[in-house]
């Protein structure tokens, strides 16, 4: 076990951690109250002006800044991981001095969101940040081998380190196919947050041209959506559920037939997809949201580029179950 670790963190939804990781040995929890005023806005003036892209500089803080500097002083900490985008661009000026690894969720100057015609000119903004970035951290976590390479080719002397994303699978156990509701019903279940405009743009390309697809067929389907971003959401058809935030997605795959992961636009590795494989859940998804991960269509998963072939892939697995496709997807995740 490595430790003892200290773990800096600012409160979203809670104050407190939750119980899971509060019960986790050889951790001390030191809690970020970001502010919002003059000096908040000083420092990210200052970050825009080094050329560092707005998405990276709006989520730093001073707070954020302090707190790492000052755990920093005792040397005995030994490295620093900076977990997100936001926290490296704060803790650049210390990673000049002290060792401290970027866990990398993506890279970023893949996929940038905004205007058609300002995207170049960002993704550009972006890559000299990433460029950047990757040349004065002492080593680099990527989730992806996918995501190392593009690494690799904007700096070939960065440390890279593969670390992919990984669920606990002894905690989840695995979906078993059902043979339908006493009503007769289908369910899909597609997961996010949908704070993330890749995943609002996917519901939108799943309700849109996908579902209506698949009425044709079979009317009495439903989607079910899960996650955070859409407290005011107004789902546009009986058949769509909107649950929002959940505290345990169990029940949410023991009552679906499908998984979707109906990415358009984005990055990375979708957690969701890992985790919809390690439930043994039959899963649908887009070229785009498997392009990180070691998988195999027509194995692990169906594969679907278009909104007719998504829409056939989901019909084929409510016919036959997907049994085979949901346990090759749960050996993969283990």
């Amino acid at each position: 076990m490595l430790g003892p670790v200290d773990l800096a963190y600012v409160a979203h939804d809670a104050d407190e951690p939750a119980p899971e990781y509060q019960a986790i040995p050889g951790i001390e929890f030191h809690q970020i109250k970001s502010s919002r005023g003059l000096e908040r806005g000083a420092l990210y003036l200052s970050k825009r002006l080094q050329g560092i892209p707005d998405l990276c500089s709006r989520g730093t803080s001073p707070e954020l800044v302090e707190t790492a500097e000052r755990l920093a002083e005792d040397r005995s900490r030994g490295r620093i991981v900076a977990g997100d985008t936001s926290a490296a661009t704060g803790l650049m000026d210390l990673a000049t001095r002290r060792p401290v690894v970027y866990n990398a969720h993506n890279i970023e100057s893949e996929y940038v969101d905004g205007a058609p015609g300002l995207r170049a000119f960002s993704s550009l903004a972006m890559r000299r940040y990433e460029r950047r970035l990757l040349e004065i951290v002492d080593e680099s976590w990527m989730v992806s081998r996918t995501d190392i390479r593009s690494a690799a080719a904007l700096v070939p002397s960065a440390r890279l380190r593969y670390v992919p994303n990984a669920v606990d699978v002894a905690r989840i156990a695995p979906h078993r196919v059902r043979t339908g509701t006493a009503s007769g019903r289908r369910r899909l279940l597609m997961v996010g947050d949908f704070h993330y405009t890749p995943n609002l743009s996917g519901l939108e390309f799943l309700i849109g041209q996908v579902l209506p697809l698949i009425w044709t067929e079979r009317p009495d389907v439903i989607l079910t959506v899960v996650g955070r971003g859409l407290d005011s959401w107004e789902s546009p058809d009986a058949h769509i559920e909107a649950t929002g935030f959940v505290d345990s997605l169990d029940p949410q795959y023991a009552h679906a037939d499908c998984a979707v992961v109906p990415l358009t636009e984005g990055a990375g590795t979708p957690l969701k997809f890992v985790e919809a494989l390690a439930y043994g859940m039959p899963l649908v998804a887009t070229p785009l949201a498997a392009k990180g991960l070691e998988v195999s269509p027509g194995v692990h998963y169906r594969e679907a580029g278009n909104a007719p072939s998504f829409a056939e892939g989901v019909l084929d697995i409510l016919r036959d179950g997907g049994e085979k496709l949901g346990a090759q997807g749960r050996l993969l995740a283990e």
